[in-house]
């Protein structure tokens, strides 16, 4: 197995007689064209049965107050750089009859607030992945797409360091507009991330993917899972507010006493779930931009 790293010290970690790290960041053509080339030149003539890309980047930011240099930078990990790593390699997945695994998450399909800018990133890759799904498949090659939702991770230590940077970047009416919201949706993140599955259980999933014979096209992690079938059927106004109800248990006080707050009103017909219910995954302004695959 290749694993890609972005540090040496991650590369000495977990170096193991059947996993031979590379260092890779997916946004540096130089290290995809690395990359590349070791595959094909493999010493023992090994064959390339999967690409698993797994690299992101994430903030949970509204989307006034997103930088449009850091939405771009978000787009070239978690879009550009996946692309990248599957054009360089796809012939050889061809020659396999491979699969590509494309690590995606529930923000793909949902997009609640302040998650606009990771989710667009997630969306998108959704319909890559659809894409190159339906292009592919006459030549063998298949592609899955796992979607997992709170999960517990090395990743939580960081982002939870680094919850509170949106705000400080923001103008003083940005904070007036947003600071509460942001405050509860870090709260709520950081709640349901302590209760999500273990990482060896996405992990399990993730090698399903890998091996089984005839597997899905997309595999949901968490209990996640269920919210994803209810909001196929509700509409988006009752989507908000239930949404919007969800966020208010981690609302600060003075948010709900200050007039004009918009987040007062909704949500009062809907009971608020309790704590960490209808959350999707969030590690705030993380980034790990090194695929996995396998050889």
């Amino acid at each position: 197995m290749l694993a890609g790293v972005r540090r040496e010290r991650d590369a000495d970690v977990i170096r193991r007689p059947n996993i031979e790290p590379l260092i890779l960041d997916i946004t540096n053509p130089e290290h995809i064209r690395a990359l590349a080339e070791r595959v094909r030149e493999d010493p023992q003539g090994r064959a390339l049965r999967a690409v698993v890309n797994n690299a992101a980047v994430q903030a949970n930011v509204p989307v006034e107050a997103f930088a449009i240099d850091q939405w771009r930078d978000m787009f070239e990990v978690n879009l550009f750089g996946h692309v990248a790593v599957i054009q360089a390699l796809l012939q050889s997945l061809i020659d396999s009859r491979g699969r590509v695994v494309n690590i995606s998450s529930v923000g793909g399909k949902i997009a609640m607030a302040t998650y606009g800018p990771y989710a667009g990133t997630k969306f998108a890759l959704e319909a890559v992945s659809d894409s190159l799904r339906r292009e592919v498949a006459p030549h063998g090659v298949q592609v899955v797409v796992i979607e997992p939702g709170a999960v517990r991770t090395e990743m939580l230590g960081r982002a939870i360091a680094s919850a509170h940077d949106p705000l400080a970047a923001m103008t003083s009416e940005q904070r007036r507009r947003y600071g509460g919201l942001v405050q509860a949706v870090n709260a709520q993140a950081e709640a349901s991330t302590r209760s999500g599955l273990p990482a060896e259980a996405a992990a399990a999933v993730i090698a399903k993917a890998i091996t089984a014979r005839k597997p899905r096209t997309r595999y949901t992690v968490g209990r996640e899972a269920a919210l994803l079938s209810v909001t196929r059927l509700l509409p988006d106004r009752l989507l908000d507010r239930i949404f919007a109800a969800a966020l208010r248990p981690y609302m600060p006080k003075e948010e709900h006493n200050r007039p004009g707050s918009p987040h007062g009103p909704f949500g009062r017909s809907i009971r608020p779930p309790a704590r960490g219910g209808l959350t999707n995954r969030s590690d705030p302004t993380t980034r790990e931009a090194s695929p996995g695959w396998t050889l």
